[in-house]
């Protein structure tokens, strides 16, 4: 069942002209919206003006779909029912619909009727209804109102009321012309439109914004790499060019990538296109380029590059950028598997569930146990020793808690608390006696405090290299040398918590408090402290499908991600590859190349 749908036309001499046209469906929609089942252009019909369905016992039911009756049969109804097999005639503005039985279908013969067909004799035509603004005098005088309204009176107030500061209170015309409130950022500025528009009917220029943002604001490239980078413009381009030249608006200002008066939240991000008009295909128009073509992250987007360790060269920590499909490992100088302080049931997770028992925290630790966010959520502070180790690796020794990141001082710690530090005997010898029950018999004489003293000696140095040696406390976490002879100095390898790997995109993890970290980070199955465990680009593409929605794969939550989410078009002067003292590329290259030999 379903309808066939006859559309009728008449040329000039009366010859028919008949479209078919069949819909597999028990309703059809009648109105003026181009989407309607059947369209009819006239002002007289709404978008959604009725519709015909088929009921089980053969008949038709019309029913109107807003507040317009339709004439059925000569009758204004809202409603009717229609028996096919006799049929009905429906009429709706200049358009009549036949509707009869076709077989198993439902016949529906649509036909503009001419104004001459419903009287004798042909209408004045010049009196009918009619948009154009040559039919009525009130067209004309409207236009005149308007341009007057929102053109004269907003430029005579903005000449006479002697700029935006010096003005009375309360409204002003020009203000006719602001499109929106100012967002966020800018809203201190909204008594203030000089400050931006320093010039009458010239747009913001870039020297205007960078009276505030003189440090924050950085071109891309030079002017000339560019030029060279864009596509070369098309028809619409050109005359795109044309009309911003024509209205004082510069090819490539600020005002092309930030969009003010549109609300007053956070400034609208650069529409993903900004961006590849250039990096869709870069190479091909600047040859020496170590970039890729990118042209959406959910379908055409390279695997993330992050920035790891390579070494240390004149007092200065150096970078190199690698993918995350060689998988990575960087040194950091720890020796900490995170599967082991993880676990359910080993030793470490037995410790920990007894001793935050005791403190009445949860039984099972979990990476905000160690890990904390950073006050505006974004990155996660430095691991700190004392407020987030020492509660399971106690550092106490005969009494005192020794000084964790100071080997000189813990070795400081170490002979005091033996008593080892006497250089020769005091007065009275009886009160240095051993303190200690049961280790030593009273020192009575010079020859037994010197040979106590050696034996002290001999101790204390031995559990100074207890505690830095292969198995001893320190070397529970920290990569330290074999400890030497004694009076040597001892070394640890420095202690690296980066708090940022991808410095050339911008990552939120307050934006991301809904998911768990193990979702994203595999540390659960992580038994080196080398291990990178960092997210791949498919993992991101679980949620993110880049800016036109879900192109890659059907996901639970897309979220639509452009350019603009995680890069920022502007330089940071704050990435290490960018240090002024490794200037020239050749030898930043040397020198990360002679770090990573040394580190090896």
């Amino acid at each position: 069942m379903g309808f066939n749908i006859r559309q009728i036309s008449r040329t000039s001499d009366g010859r028919e002209i008949i479209r078919n046209a069949r819909i597999e469906r028990r309703s059809i929609v009648i109105g003026r919206d181009a989407a309607s089942d059947i369209h009819l252009a006239d002002l007289a019909v709404e978008l959604s003006h009725f519709t015909l369905s088929q009921n089980d016992d053969g008949s038709v039911s019309a029913i109107s779909s807003g507040s317009r009756d339709f004439a059925l049969d000569g009758r204004s109804l809202q409603s009717g029912e229609i028996d096919p097999a006799v049929g009905s005639e429906i009429r709706l503005g200049s358009f009549r619909l036949s509707v009869s039985k076709d077989g198993d279908d439902i016949a529906v013969a649509v036909e503009k009727l001419n104004l001459s067909d419903e009287s004798g004799s042909d209408k004045d035509e010049s009196k009918l209804f009619t948009l154009g603004a040559g039919r009525r005098k009130s067209a004309y005088m409207l236009i005149v109102a308007v341009l007057a309204v929102f053109l004269a009176w907003p430029i005579y107030s903005y000449l006479t009321a002697g700029g935006v500061k010096n003005r009375t209170p309360g409204f002003h015309a020009d203000q006719l012309w602001t499109t929106g409130t100012l967002s966020v950022a800018h809203a201190k500025l909204a008594k203030d439109c000089q400050a931006c528009h320093t010039q009458k009917f010239v747009a913001v220029t870039d020297a205007a914004c960078r009276t505030c943002h003189k440090s924050d604001a950085h071109d891309h490239a030079t002017k000339e790499r560019l030029a060279d980078a864009r596509l070369p413009d098309g028809l619409g381009g050109q005359i795109t060019g044309f009309f911003k030249a024509s209205f004082n608006r510069t090819e490539g200002g600020c005002v092309d990538c930030h969009t003010e008066h549109e609300n007053e939240g956070r400034m609208a991000p650069t529409r993903q296109a900004f961006c590849t008009d250039c990096h869709s295909d870069l190479r091909s128009r600047l040859g020496d380029t170590v970039l890729p073509n990118v042209d959406d992250f959910g379908t055409d987007h390279p695997q993330l590059k992050v920035a790891v360790t390579a070494g240390v060269a004149d007092q200065r920590r150096l970078y190199r950028r690698v993918s995350l499909d060689t998988k990575p490992s960087e040194n950091n100088g720890l020796i900490f598997p995170h599967a082991l302080h993880l676990s359910r049931s080993n030793g470490v997770a037995r410790m920990a569930q007894t001793m935050r028992a005791q403190q009445g925290w949860g039984a099972k630790l979990d990476c905000k146990d160690c890990h904390t966010p950073s006050a505006d959520g974004t990155r996660f502070n430095p691991v700190d020793m004392e407020s987030d180790c020492q509660m399971c690796h106690s550092l106490g020794f005969g009494g005192r808690d020794l000084k964790h990141g100071q080997p000189a001082q813990v070795v400081a710690q170490i002979r005091a608390s033996y008593g080892a530090t006497f250089s020769s005997p005091p007065p009275s010898l009886s009160i240095y006696a051993r303190r200690r029950p049961g280790d030593y018999a009273a020192v009575e004489t010079a020859q037994d405090f010197a040979a106590g003293r050696s034996q002290l000696a001999r101790q204390s140095g031995q559990a100074v290299r207890g505690v830095f040696a292969r198995d001893g406390a320190c070397n529970d976490c920290h990569i330290i040398t074999p400890v030497p002879s004694r009076g040597a100095p001892v070394t640890f390898q420095p202690v690296l918590q980066p708090s940022r790997y991808m410095k050339k995109g911008w990552f939120d993890h307050d934006a991301h408090k809904d998911e768990t970290c193990l979702s994203c980070h595999k540390a659960d199955a992580s038994n080196r402290a080398t291990d990178l465990l960092l997210p791949g680009i498919e993992t991101c593409r679980n949620c993110h499908v880049g800016e036109n929605g879900d192109k890659l794969k059907p996901v639970k939550k897309p979220i639509a991600s452009g350019c603009a989410l995680c890069h920022d078009y502007h330089i940071d002067d704050k990435a290490p590859w960018r240090s002024k003292l490794l200037k020239p590329r050749s030898v930043r290259k040397a020198s990360i190349k002679n770090a990573i030999a040394s580190a090896n």
